[in-house]
């Protein structure tokens, strides 16, 4: 049987250090994935990798390398639908699951914004990340590494 990994699209990604310390806890290894601005890590668990620059590089690293089971933290909606595809588990920062019952309407609700966002009749403000998500995706990923293990 395989161990879980646990792969974050860490360019922008507000919640590195709860991902470290949930896997720490339970003993998986994480690897970060960026275009640029990682820091370091002396802990043999934790491993960063640089992409070049480009528009999905750091995406398809991440569906290249995981697996069925594996676990994968992204805010990016058709990175998290082409994780579930190889069967990995998918959350978002904020704690919100990417499912197969609910990755449709992601990327059609994706669609939806983008379209308002170039007709003028949507800015495209995001809600900014408070004390709450980091709290829900604490519990929620506890319990995909309990569900994975």
């Amino acid at each position: 049987m395989t161990v879980a990994q646990i792969y974050v699209d860490a360019d922008a990604c507000p919640v590195k250090d709860e991902v470290v310390r949930v896997a720490g806890r339970h003993g998986l290894a994480v690897t970060f994935v960026a275009n640029f601005g990682l820091r370091p890590s002396r802990d043999p668990m934790i491993r960063n990798v640089m992409v070049p620059q480009g528009a999905d590089a750091a995406d398809d690293w991440i569906v290249e390398a995981c697996t069925a089971g594996d676990i994968v933290i992204t805010a990016d909606i058709p990175l998290a639908s082409r994780a579930l595809a190889k069967g990995a588990h998918v959350l978002g920062p904020t704690g919100k699951p990417f499912t197969e019952a609910s990755i449709g309407m992601a990327l059609a609700m994706r669609e939806l914004s983008q379209h308002l966002r170039e007709t003028g009749e949507s800015k495209g403000y995001n809600a900014s990340f408070s004390a709450r998500d980091r709290s829900s995706f604490l519990q929620a990923l506890d319990q995909v590494v309990q569900r994975a293990k």
